[in-house]
């Protein structure tokens, strides 16, 4: 941290400040907060974290400009300048906290046309008691260009109290295509906090897809913008919860211009003792005309202990679109449960094929191909550990 202090730009050192200034004065949300109302951030104690470094893993990137934020400033100082916090608002408690405490982050930055053969990884630990991982993520696909993005963040154990608080902006060019593949198996003892915000432009496509298993409390926040006219987006969606875990996933859908679409599905499974809550807005702005959308939260308590919370919302100030939404919370199938044992299998194993079935569904959504098998692997080892 003090040697990125001695090295930022002018711009920078101000942004800093203003969110430091802005960190003390605008409060954390608390259950009366909208869109907190279900997550409870009484325990959380600001100041039994101190920030840390992070050590990092990038692998892939051929092509591109693929490199840690520290190092950017002096190779792309000016795509850091126009783009780096363009698409999230200062204006709230922990964008504010994340502009002025984080030491580190990664630029993905594919130039025009450019196609990347393979994907680029990128591991980002959290694996110290005490410690405030403030990181930040900035992909930007200028017009034409197209790439994979895999990045992971993770701890060694569960018995990890820290705090991870992301900033992610996806920045999608003009007839762009950009897969972007977010996990998260951080400690159970530790808070998430990710204010996550992707802008798609003319005919550019978004394909993300999302995980959570890990973490006790907090609000990941993801956000699409359709920006331009035939501009599409596909998000994804899966949490697994063991006891004790509270998960929390807001997302928006905005559609900014007409003949967009965008097809949003989450899916989750809870374990006895953990409870989650899944908040979706579709938003279509005056003068998106022939707008589709559409959006679906479907959760499976495993025990009559496990609870979730489904809440679809619309907000359109267009007439001509097609707007469609679902959501149910259910137990496992007892007559599902008593077909399957009934031809010989454990009630175990019978339990374990109705969970694969339930979230095969969300798998089916990913194309084919290497982040299909290793979120369903994920999916299955993580299943494994819950169940």
């Amino acid at each position: 941290m003090a040697e990125l202090a001695t090295q930022q730009p002018a711009w920078l050192s101000e942004r800093r400040q203003r969110g430091a200034s802005l960190a003390q004065s605008l409060p954390l949300p608390d259950q009366k907060s909208k869109g907190w109302e279900f997550t409870d951030l009484s325990g959380l104690d600001l100041d039994a974290y101190a920030g840390a470094d992070v050590d990092v893993r990038i692998e892939g990137g051929d092509g591109a400009t693929v490199t840690r934020l520290s190092d950017a400033l002096g190779s792309e100082p000016q795509l850091l300048e126009e783009r780096l916090g363009s698409l999230v608002s200062i204006e709230d408690p922990f964008v504010a906290r994340n502009e002025a405490a984080w030491s580190d982050g990664v630029l993905v930055h594919v130039p025009r046309g450019v196609k990347l053969a393979e994907p680029i990884r990128i591991e980002v630990p959290v694996d110290a008691d005490g410690a405030a991982v403030s990181w930040r993520t900035l992909i930007v696909l200028e017009e034409g260009a197209e790439a994979e993005v895999w990045e992971h963040w993770s701890s060694p154990a569960d018995d990890i109290d820290a705090m991870l608080n992301s900033v992610v902006e996806l920045s999608v060019g003009q007839a762009a295509t950009l897969r972007y593949v977010n996990t998260q198996d951080i400690s159970e003892s530790a808070w998430i906090f990710a204010t996550q915000r992707a802008q798609v432009e003319r005919d550019g496509r978004l394909d993300w897809a999302a995980l959570g298993f890990g973490s006790a409390r907090g609000k990941v926040r993801m956000e699409t913008k359709l920006a331009g006219p035939g501009s599409e987006a596909r998000v994804t969606g899966g949490y697994a919860g063991g006891p004790g875990q509270h998960l929390d996933y807001d997302t928006t859908q905005e559609h900014a211009a007409p003949n967009t679409n965008s097809d949003l599905a989450f899916r989750g499974v809870l374990a006895k003792g953990s409870t989650a809550v899944w908040r979706g807005m579709i938003k279509v702005d005056p003068g998106a005309q022939q707008t589709d959308a559409f959006q679906e939260s479907r959760n499976l308590l495993l025990s009559p202990e496990a609870h979730a919370d489904a809440i679809p919302g619309l907000e359109i100030l267009a007439d001509d679109v097609r707007c469609t939404h679902a959501a149910a919370i259910a137990q496992v199938d007892k007559d599902q449960l008593f077909y399957l044992t009934s031809r010989g299998l454990s009630e175990a194993d019978a339990k374990s094929l109705v969970i694969e079935g339930f979230l095969e569904a969300l798998v089916e959504r990913l194309a084919e191909g290497p982040v299909r098998d290793e979120i369903s692997a994920a999916l299955e080892s993580r299943l494994a550990e819950i169940l």
